[in-house]
């Protein structure tokens, strides 16, 4: 039989093997994660991956390790996503917007409406789609990016979302940048290619 402490490991391992363990609505996993840090990090370390925990964002997640040289490779705990254009176009664009809230220091939690993020992504569609297509597209994407945890659908709005800041572990600064230019020159061929 477990003794509490027990159980409190393996739920919080097990929380962590689900997705992102937020402070806020993990509250005990978070604790536990605390208490029990080097415990929980020592198990994940023998499968060669890291438990990452942002304090000041109050998140923490798995990260495969990178494997070394002359060591045979595990299978991958955490798996990989190939991202679909408007997924990638979406990330950077919320992450772009999160540190633009971030530096303007308006608030806790950045929450965009739907028609919010049509706007952003109409500007990287072309204009020769229907209107129609467009926003089933941004809808699909704006479900995938929910999914993934990167946005939370508040619930007292069907039309709001949350950008979680676990966004910011998974496109960096230096991603934003490079893709921020690419992005950029996109949108301008899109309007050279509509005159």
């Amino acid at each position: 039989m477990r003794t509490p402490d027990e159980h409190a490991v393996a739920s919080t391992v097990i929380e962590l093997m689900r997705g992102v363990v937020y402070q806020e609505s993990h509250e005990t996993a978070w604790q536990t994660l605390g208490r029990h840090s080097g415990q929980i990090r020592d198990h994940f370390a023998t499968l060669g991956v890291d438990v990452i925990v942002d304090d000041t964002e109050g998140y923490a997640y798995l990260k495969t390790r990178p494997d070394s040289e002359g060591e045979e490779p595990l299978p991958r705990l955490v798996r990989r996503r190939t991202l679909t254009h408007s997924q990638s176009i979406l990330l950077v664009l919320l992450r772009k917007r999160l540190v633009e809230f971030e530096t303007a220091g308006t608030g806790d939690k950045l929450v965009l409406t739907r028609d919010q993020l049509v706007d952003d992504l109409r500007t990287f569609l072309p204009d020769t789609a229907k209107e129609s297509r467009i926003v089933d597209n941004v809808d699909a994407t704006i479900r995938q990016i929910t999914e993934m945890g990167f946005l939370r659908s508040l619930r007292d709005s069907e039309d709001r979302w949350e950008v979680r800041r676990i966004l910011k572990a998974y496109v960096d600064a230096e991603t934003l940048g490079d893709y921020a230019a690419r992005l950029e020159q996109y949108a301008a061929d899109l309007r050279g290619g509509a005159e």
